[in-house]
Formats: structure tokens, sequence, C-alpha cells
């Protein structure tokens, strides 16, 4: 198991702490990560954070697809890891149609091609075995659309070659899960109950299938976050967490569209999920949610193969 650090800036004021992933740091922690949403971007707090550690590894959980090419995230991607001794890691995610649409002011499209591209993209600039090529749905490598000059050309990265940056992606929905698998070095599963790893276990095994060449959890990593906040009053600690994960089930999309709702469900919480996401769109944000459950039994899975890495 591998410990990591999330250090994600989500406010009116950038506020890095710094001490503390020094702390981590001189612990033995092996990552830190920075996120994004519609405030302070990933790769600034990433670059920071590099900037000022000497040894732990800094990723972006994560980098909004939609928001940059393809290209321009590799190009990041191999400066960082060059600048900062190879501690640079790759956090990817589509986000959703409310922030890529609402905000970025592109299409949303379709999610797991758009990664399946990304990646495959990413990957031909990291290996600079060739000028990088690529006709996709979402991306053409020379852009031949119909505003296209015709003066496109391939093109092969400048910087010496690295194909040594991990790419992760930020997946939950079983389909994101395989995809994942197939093409990715690891994922983020947002919550994990580890007595559940057969919420993941299908999905993930199907992508390794795809992917061939013998791919498994041996060189994949499960990266769940867990929330941790310590006090003597449990109730106090617990309420930051209730607040988080009711804004994430209540309101991080459309009722009909949201991941972490879905999410919910399947962990074995449908009415709590349709409870909190009636209060939270119904303005009720502090609303409890109905009723707790007691674990009465081994949930369903448990004696399964508990997941590699935790970050």
């Amino acid at each position: 198991m591998e410990l990591g650090l999330l250090a994600g800036a989500f406010g009116s004021q950038m506020n890095i702490p710094i001490d503390r992933i020094r702390q981590a740091e001189s612990a033995g922690f092996t990552s830190v990560w920075t996120a994004e949403a519609y405030g302070s971007d990933a790769v600034s707090t990433a670059a920071w954070v590099l900037a000022q550690t000497e040894k732990i590894n800094v990723g972006t959980a994560i980098m909004q697809m939609p928001a940059r090419s393809p290209a321009m995230t590799a190009m990041t991607a191999m400066t960082l890891n060059q600048l900062s001794g190879g501690r640079f890691q790759v956090g990817l995610g589509p986000s959703g149609p409310q922030v890529i649409e609402g905000w970025h002011g592109v299409a949303y499209g379709r999610p797991l091609t758009r990664t399946k591209e990304y990646i495959e993209i990413m990957r031909k600039v990291f290996a600079r075995e060739e000028p990088v090529t690529h006709d996709g749905y979402h991306y053409q490598l020379p852009y031949r659309g119909d505003d296209a000059t015709g003066l496109g050309k391939p093109l092969k990265s400048i910087l010496a070659a690295d194909t040594s940056i991990p790419i992760y992606t930020a997946s939950i929905s079983p389909n994101g899960l395989e995809c994942s698998a197939e093409v990715a070095d690891g994922v983020f599963p947002i919550w994990m109950n580890p007595e559940r790893y057969d919420l993941l276990e299908g999905a993930l095994d199907r992508g390794f299938a795809k992917a061939g060449k013998g791919k498994s959890l041996d060189d994949f990593k499960v990266m769940p976050f867990v929330t941790v906040v310590m006090g003597d009053d449990v109730e106090q600690c617990r309420t930051p967490v209730k607040m988080s994960m009711a804004l994430y089930i209540g309101g991080m999309g459309a009722r009909d569209k949201n991941f972490y709702n879905d999410y919910a469900k399947r962990l074995g919480y449908p009415d709590e999920a349709r409870a909190i996401q009636d209060n939270f769109l119904g303005g009720k944000r502090r609303a409890g949610r109905p009723g707790r459950r007691r674990c009465t039994g081994r949930p369903q899975g448990a004696d399964r193969r508990p997941s590699r890495g935790l970050e």
C-alpha cells in the first residue's frame, strides 16, 4: 500500500499546505495530488509543489481533458517531469457536461472515446518514435475540418522521449473503469468500500483482457480518496465529510446525470442517494439523510481480492 496526500485547493483564495506536504514527504508518502474544477487549475499548483519538494511525486487529480488538447497535456507532463527529475504524474478526467459545456464552452462529446484517443495521442508524443498522427472522433492530427487551412503537418516533440510518465484516470462507472483498465496505468475511484472490491473487479478485469499482454493489478494502481478528520468529537469530525459527499452525490451533475449519485446507489445506498439529491437540488443543503444503516453481516464480495495501492 502507498500513501498519498490531496492538496487540491477549492475556494476564492489559493492556499497550498506546503508545510504539511513536506511533512508527508519526510514521513514517506509517495505522492501528492492537485485538482481543478472552475477556479484554480491543477497544473500551476502541481508546478508550485514540485518546485518546493525534493522526493515526493506530484500528480493532477484531475486535469480536465476537454479543456486542453492531448498534445498540450503531453507537453506539460514532459516539461514538468524533466524539471522535477521524473516526479510528475498525469491524472485525467472528462469532468462533467455542466462544467465542460458551461465553463469551457466546448462539447462534452463521448467521454470514453475521448479518454482512449487522448491517452493514445499522449503516449505517441511521449514515445517520440515518429511524427504524431491520429484519426479519431474527437481529434485529428493534423486537423482537417472544414475550417482547416490545409497547412497542418505531423510533428514530433522537440523534448527527449519519456515513456516513464504514468497516466491515471478518474472513473467510477463500470464502463469508465473498464476503459481505465484498458488504456491507463491506474484509476481514482473517488470513494471505495474496501469490502466491496467486487464493484470494481468485473469492469477492471474486462479492461485488462482488452489491453492484453498480461495486464493485471500487478501493474495497475487503484487509488481511492480516503478522507481523514482527526478530533475528539466524532460528529464534529464527520460533518465536513458529510457536507463534501452531499455536494457530490446531490449537486455534481443534473438530476438524471450525476455519476456520483449513481455510484452511491451501486455502493448500496439507493434511498439515501435519492434523498440527498432531493434535498440538495431542493435547496435543503444541510438536511440530514433519512435513517442510518447498520452493518448486520459481511458485505457482498468481502472475500474478494482487495485493491492495490491507496493514495
